[in-house]
């Protein structure tokens, strides 16, 4: 039996979004999943989570476990898909539904929190990546919000330390905003 390969929190890149490339009108349950997984070699669903159209969430590799999802990005990367991304005639579409959406958003946040310096991307976004349309979706536009929602909090509790320093002088108190109004 084959060793786990894991990556440490450091090294954690991207979040990458994927969807199932599956019609929007058809089920693709967790166990076809596998089987198709199984059936390209991997040990495993390849995602660290999937996520159905009802906005059901499964795990399926450890959360620092390399995966295999996106060539050569896995050991960089936890990857999530979502089920869907072809319309009813099987052409690319942003298929999301509203359960799976919000789910998305939750998980990137939770994910997010604990790798801040993550980039949330598309499997089609990523240089080097098997060229596809997936996510089917323009991730920045949908996801985005996220990694700029964080920009914002991490400056708030710069400016709320800052505000709370004992430093009478506003330039003292600047300076360690930004070090060049430093003296």
């Amino acid at each position: 039996m084959r060793r786990l390969q894991m990556m440490t929190e450091e090294e954690v890149k991207y979040l990458v979004i994927h969807c199932s490339a599956t019609r929007c009108d058809r089920d693709y349950t967790e166990e076809m999943l596998l089987r198709d997984h199984l059936a390209r070699h991997f040990r495993g669903i390849g995602y660290h989570f999937y996520i159905r159209k009802d906005g059901k969430k499964t795990q399926h590799r450890m959360l620092l476990e390399v995966g295999a999802h996106c060539v050569p990005y896995n050991r960089c990367s936890i990857g999530i898909c979502y089920e869907g991304g072809l319309d009813e005639h099987g052409k690319p579409a942003n298929t999301l539904t509203k359960e799976q959406e919000e789910r998305i958003a939750d998980l990137l946040i939770n994910l997010h929190k604990l790798f801040p310096k993550a980039k949330i991307v598309g499997h089609r976004d990523l240089p080097g990546a098997t060229p596809k349309e997936c996510p089917c979706l323009d991730t920045h536009a949908v996801f985005g919000w996220i990694e700029e929602l964080w920009l914002v909090f991490v400056d708030l509790v710069i400016y709320v330390i800052i505000k709370s320093m004992p430093y009478s002088s506003t330039t003292a108190k600047s300076s360690l905003y930004n070090p060049r109004m430093a003296t």
